[in-house]
């Protein structure tokens, strides 16, 4: 698909996969080659579009409890309602209660719900309303001669850079899964990288009204995040990190150098902590 884009000329490419329930975006990076916009960076400028077409106090935003912090920042700026929910779309179609209207609801592992004044259009995550509306984005965008790149660093600006990764541990004897959250759950880090950790979360035991799940949460000083999780389908653990950097003096690219920087001194700090 890129090389079909390069031959092209083509900005933006959009794909697929073959059901057609999560979306992909790529974009010319300004240096000959492509960037593939994460799960997060895309959640975050479709909510952006959505919540510019609707109206109405009643809106609800959902992402998952592993995907960035970045939508409750969003949500808070619109003056709408924001949710977690557990990683899954059955979990994200139920969050919120019956005075909620669910408009946009998406998780990192690029699976979203795009939404209008009525609702979400489908009840589960759909790549096609997605990839319409990445599309419509990206040429109202072009008509401004801008780009989706020049969007999330408006993002940026706005809301701080919130940059995040995945780290997996596997492992050959799976007993080793349950003897690392053990030991975490026994004795939690006090710090990781440097930054203090502010809050312990146990999911297998939440406060905020969450279904419990084999899972812990760290919440650091500066607003980066750690969760870790077992796999539910192979024998590893799963640590979903993200860090959040000031734009200073409106310079997205520093900030980006920055968060960088900070997120793998956290990938190397997280894996040590579990081996």
């Amino acid at each position: 698909a890129l090389a079909l884009a390069d031959a092209r000329g083509a900005d933006p490419v959009i794909a697929n996969d073959p059901d057609a329930d999560r979306c992909a975006v790529a974009v010319p990076d300004g240096a000959g080659g492509w960037r593939v916009l994460t799960g997060d960076e895309l959640g975050g400028l479709l909510a952006e579009h959505v919540l510019r077409h609707t109206s109405g106090h009643d809106r609800l935003v959902v992402t998952t409890i592993v995907s960035s912090s970045l939508l409750r920042s969003i949500a808070a700026a619109h003056g709408v309602r924001f949710a977690e929910s557990l990683t899954g779309f059955k979990w994200i179609m139920r969050a919120g209660g019956p005075s909620d209207r669910l408009i946009f609801g998406y998780e990192e592992a690029l699976g979203y719900s795009v939404g209008d004044d009525r609702g979400v259009l489908v009840n589960d995550k759909d790549g096609i309303t997605a990839a319409l509306t990445i599309a419509a984005l990206a040429a109202q965008a072009r008509r401004n001669d801008r780009t989706l790149l020049d969007l999330l660093d408006d993002q940026a600006r706005a809301h701080g850079l919130h940059t995040t990764s995945q780290l997996s541990l596997r492992v050959h004897d799976p007993s080793l899964i349950t003897t690392t959250m053990t030991r975490l759950r026994a004795a939690p880090p006090t710090a990781l990288a440097g930054r203090a950790v502010e809050s312990f979360d146990d999911l297998a035991d939440p406060s905020d009204g969450l279904p419990p799940t084999d899972g812990l949460r760290f919440r650091l000083a500066g607003g980066s995040r750690v969760v870790v999780r077992p796999s539910g389908t192979e024998p590893k653990l799963k640590c979903y990190l993200e860090v959040v950097q000031p734009v200073e003096g409106g310079d997205v690219a520093t900030a980006r150098a920055r968060a960088a920087t900070e997120l793998d001194t956290l990938r190397k700090a997280v894996s040590a902590t579990l081996t």
